[in-house]
């Protein structure tokens, strides 16, 4: 139960977000890049700080405590999933490369590279509907772990008197994750990206805080206790197999094991690797991450700010999860993990953890900051599915000339149908990790060899884009059902095949994109790859512009930054378990990485091609 400074806390955090919304009100609505891109004035610290709290997600954090717990230092690589290594791409060159269109969106991007004929119009609308499908999925996944996460500390039999109507115990998570859907969206539908910016540095403070405690609290615990784990639960190292045996310790986690499908660990690692490199290269996906992006203020702060938010999620996500993991471990005969339906599931260890080992005021504290890791994802993502609708549906489409006023109401409208969508897609979900994997694994594969071809070959046209998505989406709908058994991770080459296939036989369905554009494109954003046609064209009359050979080392500077982030992970887990050889060596590539990063990718932002 909540005490009643825990609840001040929360309601503290509650009122202040409210107050950001409407003093940030004004700004938000003097015109659409004020709304939408914080009128590209918000500092790259800042943005980076915002970035980094909404990836700091609540069903996230479930997730990665529930990894840590059942695999430990190996729960390092699991993220790769997403994968949390596009950041380096997005540090070292693409964040800079995209920002340099001076795009509102990712749609509107589509028109500096394709132009504005048929086939830059059918990609336009390919993306939209990609980044709304997108949106609503990270919209309902969020929505499903905050809804679980309350209703461990606020009992529906202690709320429901208070309700004029009855709610089945299945769908109480959700009836919570409506109630605090609706504060993410006051402060964002008013304060567009300067409140959500704002709210998400304020969050971003009490979860600092509560991470250092708890972290502190699981040091604390595994120096005074005995911690039972398998034999090789504290290295990141890993044999064909994962070899992590729970029989002797809690049997049930080696069921949990087998649910996810990873004990294979050498194929799945390689299967993830594979396809979080191309991810990667495709770029960001059109969510708020993309939004954050174009709304810096130059592309050298692109590149900053996509650097830092590794630099301040890693150490302070990780300390956190890292103890919790511990204090669940030590403690776990007290952590009451059975769900509704009489099952174990780990899923609910982050949330009974809280409940069991945080003091009052912590309690509180971690309640806040957690439920303002929600509303800051669900924030972030909402103002990207508007910024589709409003820009590159109603603006391109409906009424090119509407009035700010007209501007201003639209944008509520689209937020609140987004809104009521998402959490429609919530109800009928399963669970956090359902909806995760889905994501990740398997709609991201519709997307990648769409996004990679129109970066790097100069004769990818509008119709391949389009193509290319469509088939990739079409393959991403029926393929799992094809397939029920399978890890989604496993389908990704079917899918990338079938999406790449799509976008070639598109390509050259029609000629390609017009010089003037392809020319445009390239003097703005100078990217390397399959460029020599237009770059010969391009120097008949600007003899300056020289090929950008940049690209070894970026990916020096890439590899370097992977290392760099991954052992930002490791480090603050060693600590918290007490492992002092480990954390020198941790350390030790730290400093080197961050040496090597100086020299070859900060001192260089500021170079020009010409």
């Amino acid at each position: 139960m909540l005490n009643t400074i825990d609840i001040l806390i929360i309601a503290g955090y509650l009122f202040i977000v409210i107050v950001i919304g409407l003093v940030l009100r004004k700004k938000a609505q003097r015109s659409k890049g004020d709304y939408l891109l914080g009128g590209n004035s918000i500092p790259w610290y800042m943005l980076g700080l915002s970035n980094a709290s909404g990836m700091f997600d609540i069903s996230g954090t479930i997730w990665l405590v529930t990894l840590m717990f059942v695999y430990g230092i190996k729960s390092a690589w699991m993220p790769w999933l997403w994968p949390v290594f596009n950041q380096i791409f997005l540090m070292v060159y693409l964040s800079k490369w995209l920002r340099r269109s001076n795009a509102t969106t990712g749609a509107e991007w589509i028109g500096t590279r394709f132009g504005f004929k048929k086939g830059a119009k059918l990609s336009h609308i390919i993306v939209v509907i990609f980044a709304l499908v997108l949106c609503l999925g990270y919209l309902a996944y969020g929505f499903i772990g905050l809804g679980k996460f309350i209703e461990i500390f606020i009992p529906w039999e202690i709320f429901s008197s208070y309700i004029p109507f009855s709610v089945s115990p299945e769908f109480v998570p959700h009836f919570y994750g409506i109630l605090f859907t609706l504060f993410a969206v006051f402060y964002s539908l008013l304060g567009g990206m300067s409140g959500i910016v704002w709210a998400d540095v304020v969050q971003f403070g009490i979860m600092t805080i509560a991470a250092l405690v708890i972290g502190y609290l699981g040091f604390v615990a595994v120096g005074e206790n005995m911690l039972k784990v398998p034999e090789a639960w504290m290295t990141p190292f890993f044999n064909w197999e994962l070899n992590l045996d729970w029989t002797e310790i809690i049997p049930e986690v080696n069921n949990k094991i087998k649910e996810d499908g990873f004990s294979l660990f050498t194929i799945f690692f390689m299967m993830m690797v594979f396809k979080g490199l191309l991810v990667s290269v495709a770029g960001p996906a059109p969510t708020y991450d993309m939004q954050k992006i174009l709304s810096t203020k130059s592309p050298e702060e692109a590149s900053k700010m996509s650097g830092f938010v590794s630099v301040v999620l890693m150490p302070i996500r990780y300390l956190m999860i890292a103890g919790f993991a511990a204090l669940a471990l030590i403690y776990y005969e007290k952590l009451d993990l059975i769900n509704a339906s009489g099952q174990i599931d780990f899923e609910l260890i982050l949330p009974t953890a809280i409940r069991q080992f945080a003091p009052v005021g912590l309690l509180g504290l971690l309640l806040a900051g957690l439920i303002a890791a929600f509303m800051s994802t669900f924030a972030g993502t909402l103002n990207a599915a508007q910024a589709y609708l409003v820009n590159d549906i109603y603006l391109k489409y409906s009424n090119p000339n509407a009035s700010t006023n007209q501007i201003k109401t639209m944008n509520y409208i689209t937020g609140i149908v987004v809104v009521v969508v998402s959490v429609v897609l919530g109800l009928f979900a399963k669970d956090v990790n359902s909806v995760l994997q889905w994501i990740v694994s398997v709609l991201y594969g519709s997307y990648v060899s769409a996004n990679i071809l129109k970066w790097h070959w100069w004769r990818f046209n509008g119709e391949g884009f389009f193509w290319g998505m469509v088939s990739g989406m079409l393959a991403a709908a029926i393929v799992p059902e094809l397939f029920p058994n399978v890890l989604g991770l496993y389908l990704f080459p079917i899918l990338l095949i079938v999406s790449l296939i799509g976008s070639i036989i598109g390509t050259y369905s029609a000629p390609p994109t017009d010089d003037a554009v392809l020319m445009s494109f390239y003097k703005n954003v100078r990217p390397w790859g399959f460029w020599k046609p237009i770059h010969k064209k391009i120097v008949t009359e600007h003899t300056e512009i020289k090929i950008n050979k940049d690209f070894g080392r970026d990916m020096f500077n890439v590899i370097i930054g992977v290392i760099a982030q991954t052992a930002l992970v490791i480090l603050p887990m060693y600590i918290v378990f007490r492992q002092g050889t480990p954390i020198l060596i941790s350390t030790a590539v730290i400093i080197i990485c961050i040496y090597l990063l100086k020299r070859f990718w900060w001192n260089t932002l500021n170079e020009k091609l010409d």
